[in-house]
């Protein structure tokens, strides 16, 4: 992953979060080069916030790589229509 916007040209180390599972309570680590990553105690599955860039930058598949572009696509994907069945 590259560092800042516009495929800079430094190489960024992972970040790595913990977030809340919205179903059990338990703490799920997340790294920003994941995706999504399943709750080890009930399943539940999160998402990185990192795919609002991805979906409008132009240089999106240059800065995250290729086989993460495709990935955060589809989640993207996945996240619309979860989106249109709640609506």
């Amino acid at each position: 992953m590259m560092e800042g916007c516009q495929g800079a040209a430094r190489l960024r180390t992972p970040t790595w979060e913990e977030k809340k599972c919205p179903r059990c309570g338990n703490m799920i680590e997340i790294f920003s080069c994941d995706s999504q990553m399943a709750c080890e105690k009930c399943g539940f599955v999160i998402y990185n916030d990192q795919l609002s860039c991805v979906k409008w930058c132009p240089k999106a598949k240059e800065c995250v790589g290729e086989e993460m572009y495709n990935m955060l696509m589809q989640v993207g994907e996945k996240q619309k229509g979860r989106q249109k069945e709640t609506a």
